[in-house]
């Protein structure tokens, strides 16, 4: 009998870890849906203040509200494209300059030119050799447009969930609370709550910092002198995204702009990176941010190192609001703390309007 229940217990063990490998696998293959689900969840939780706002002071349906979001969005998209891309469009024409646009013409360049332009045309030109012709281009072209089939997919897929989620979260919530005991219901439905409110916080708080750098660095650039200073202005807004590291290959990239100029343009870039830092990280932010996830800096660097050699470039945009989840998860599973006392962010709006 005791040799029974040993090989019981060892069947029920092997059965339990084969469980779980294959759970895991199973989510491993489906990490980009799950990657989409948790940014359209963070979307949600962005818009669901606003959205409340509407309907609780002017009547608005919810429905209507998630769509005057969605208007708002793709208005300011289509502003921002009116008023930037034709004077982009310009400075990349200019950063191009005389270069060469067919390969004859570009192995005249080559035979001509010296120093650093010659080692680059020359590199150019040996690439374009290589480059496959005629009908061998028509397979990559098909991978380009199912890619971009693929992108628009995911985009559509992204902001729909986001939409659902506005409307099947309370009822989600009560069916976790339905699973727990009574007596964890309360606290699941806090935790569950803050955590949305920290993640909308975070999106909210993101998106002020990047108008804020790029519309404040494309000025400083231009003050400098700096060639293409409304890309580089661009460019370092959206890389206010990607922690720690955005921010100093911005740096890097106008420093090494401005030497084309002169040195002292290039000093120009660097003091006006630097400044801009300093205000972020000791004015902005904690005024915008506020503890909008609660992590630390140290924290933050840990967790978009660590997630991006082990998931790729990609989860990096989402490192922080992961850190954020584990982190609030932590405090009230490890350390007991209650959702009930942590003030809830209240960024662009009063933490009353945030409750639901």
């Amino acid at each position: 009998m005791e040799g029974t229940g040993t090989a019981r217990r060892a069947a029920t063990s092997t059965l339990v870890v084969i469980s779980i490998v294959v759970a895991t696998l199973a989510l491993w293959k489906i990490r980009v849906v799950i990657a989409l689900l948790f940014l359209a969840f963070t979307l949600s939780a962005a818009m669901r203040p606003g959205i409340d706002w509407l309907h609780r002071r002017a009547r608005v349906p919810r429905g209507v509200a998630v769509l005057l979001h969605y208007l708002v969005f793709l208005g300011v998209i289509a502003l921002l494209l009116w008023l930037i891309v034709p004077r982009a469009i310009s400075q990349v024409q200019h950063a191009i300059g005389n270069v060469p646009t067919s390969t004859t013409g570009l192995h005249k360049q080559v035979v001509h030119s010296t120093g650093i332009k010659h080692q680059i045309l020359a590199a150019i030109y040996k690439w374009l050799r290589r480059l496959p012709s005629g009908t061998s281009l028509i397979h990559p072209a098909i991978s380009v447009t199912k890619t971009a089939f693929e992108v628009l997919v995911a985009i559509f897929f992204t902001f729909a969930v986001a939409a659902y989620w506005i409307f099947e979260r309370d009822t989600t919530i009560g069916l976790v609370q339905s699973l727990v005991p009574r007596h964890h219901r309360r606290v699941t439905r806090d935790t569950w709550v803050l955590i949305d409110q920290k993640l909308g916080a975070f999106v909210r708080g993101q998106l002020l910092l990047i108008t804020f750098v790029a519309a404040l660095l494309s000025l400083a650039f231009w003050l400098d002198g700096e060639p293409y200073w409304l890309l580089l202005g661009i460019f370092a807004g959206i890389f206010e995204i990607v922690p720690i590291v955005g921010p100093v290959l911005v740096g890097a990239l106008a420093i090494g702009v401005g030497f084309t100029v002169n040195w002292q343009t290039a000093v120009g870039a660097a003091i006006a990176v630097l400044v801009l830092r300093q205000l972020e990280d000791y004015l902005v932010t904690p005024r915008v941010m506020g503890h909008a996830v609660g992590l630390s800096p140290l924290l933050v660097l840990v967790s978009v190192t660590t997630v991006g050699v082990l998931l790729g470039g990609f989860w990096v945009l989402l490192a922080i609001p992961i850190a954020s989840v584990v982190a609030t998860l932590v405090d009230v599973i490890v350390r007991d703390v209650d959702p009930a006392d942590v003030d809830p962010p209240a960024l662009l709006f009063p933490a009353k309007d945030a409750e639901t």
